[in-house]
């Protein structure tokens, strides 16, 4: 049960470390303008999936999770 409750309180940090960071970095560069996004704008519809940009969001923090976890 340790182990759950400094999951918890790591996960919570993390949270709070990038909620500052949006309000701080309301724009964040390339983010959602890579090659590989999709955005399809009709006349009155719009659809915007950020593929490239989920991708790379995933391999960064599965990274960071890895070497976080590494003994």
């Amino acid at each position: 049960m340790q182990g759950l409750g400094r999951l918890l309180i790591f996960v919570g940090i993390v949270f709070v470390v990038i909620g500052f960071l949006f309000v701080v970095f309301p724009k964040i560069p390339y983010i959602g303008k890579l090659p590989g996004d999709i955005y399809v704008k009709k006349d009155n519809f719009s659809f915007y999936f950020p593929l490239a940009s989920c991708l790379i969001l995933s391999i960064i923090v599965s990274l960071i999770l890895y070497f976080l976890t590494k003994h």
